[in-house]
């Protein structure tokens, strides 16, 4: 295992659980890493949480920064198309979001999710970064305003993916990638392990969404980037192929959706 490259494609570091590491957020990362996470995508889901992110990539060359307003956020304002996009100056920035639609809860009103989730794609568009996108309850309106916007022109990911593959097909056709979280380990899981196995296999990511559903056998605990493993695990179980194999393609694939750089070395791990 020492050899592999992991990619987390979306993780929430500032809501770790640092119990276990005296409070340094830096000891949780280099545990991350010790667990063969060379990446670390982290997305920000409030604009003002813009400044921590900053100094988190600051701290380590690995962690890439995506900021947006969740669907479900309540805010005091609005965000704007420029104030979306005076965010992207910073070369580790790569990704616009998490952005989508949230039916299942009532924090936000439907059509004001609506506005929002144009206003982070139009921004995308404008400075040419990936979506993240987050859905549930209301792919139909997510796949609709996608397609009206134009999202195709930047592409990104249906991060923690939980629909079926008729959702999975018409975001593949818009050159979207599908994110697969710890999810995919639980038992109940049939329906989205069955999507995992089907998609292209250059279309998928793996992501903790830490400190979120944490992944069997960790179930049950706060979750955290260096469980990534077992989501990865899990994936080449299901489609039959090894974790080196997984590692090396959904690490290929991280890199070459959010326009990475990559080192001789890196490109063929």
């Amino acid at each position: 295992m020492d050899s592999l490259i992991l990619a987390d494609s979306h993780c929430h570091l500032e809501g770790l659980d640092l119990t276990f590491y005296e409070g340094s957020l830096t000891r949780a990362v280099a545990v991350a890493r010790e667990n063969q996470v060379r990446y670390l995508l982290n997305v920000a889901t409030r604009l003002d949480a813009f400044p921590g992110l900053i100094s988190l990539l600051s701290q380590d060359e690995f962690i890439y920064g995506a900021i947006g307003v969740h669907p479900s956020e309540v805010v005091d304002q609005e965000p704007s198309v420029d104030d979306l996009t005076r965010l992207f100056d910073h070369p580790r920035m790569v990704a616009v979001g998490e952005t989508g639609l949230d039916y299942h809860y009532q924090f936000v009103n439907h059509e004001t999710q609506r506005e929002r989730f144009r206003r982070h794609i139009q921004a995308a568009r404008l400075v040419k970064k990936p979506l993240i996108i987050h859905t549930r309850e209301a792919s139909q309106d997510v796949l609709r305003i996608l397609k009206e916007e134009k999202a195709e022109e930047v592409g990104g990911v249906l991060h923690c993916f939980t629909e079926n593959w008729a959702v999975a097909e018409a975001a593949l056709a818009m050159g979207f990638y599908l994110s697969f979280s710890g999810i995919l380990t639980f038992k109940n899981a049939e329906a989205i392990r069955a999507v995992a196995k089907q998609a292209p296999f250059d279309r998928l990511l793996i992501e903790t969404d830490s400190p979120y559903l944490a992944p069997v056998p960790q179930r049950g605990k706060s979750n955290e980037p260096a469980y990534l493993k077992y989501i990865a695990a899990c994936l080449a179980e299901i489609r039959g192929v090894t974790l080196a194999e997984i590692a090396k393609q959904t690490t290929k694939n991280f890199q070459r959706l959010f326009l990475l750089k990559t080192s001789r070395t890196e490109a063929h791990c």
